[in-house]
């Protein structure tokens, strides 16, 4: 059952009242006993305990043995960002 939040416009009060989604909104605040506005929220966080939530939880092993080879020839490969761009210039250059 979802927590709503009230304020009441009279006197300020904020509240909020755990039920149902079908229940009625509340008629009356608990401090003055004006009717209180339900304010709309960007509601709750889910909590994930236990196993089973993470990615790597329900993996078969033939995709985590892929992924481990494409990690490690990542890793292997030198990290040339240039794309020999640099020999091209050094070599225009010696033509001049």
């Amino acid at each position: 059952m979802p927590t709503y939040q009230y304020k009441c416009p009279n006197c300020g009060n904020e509240f909020e009242e755990f039920q149902s989604i079908t229940a009625a909104p509340q008629d009356k605040c608990p401090r003055c006993g004006h009717k209180p506005e339900r304010l709309i929220t960007g509601g709750a966080g889910f909590l994930f305990k236990g196993s089973g939530f993470y990615i790597t939880d329900h993996r078969s092993d033939s995709y985590k043995k892929s992924a481990q080879k494409d990690a490690d020839a990542a890793r292997a490969k030198p990290a040339d960002s240039s794309g020999g761009k640099k020999t091209e210039q050094k070599a225009s250059k010696k033509a001049s």
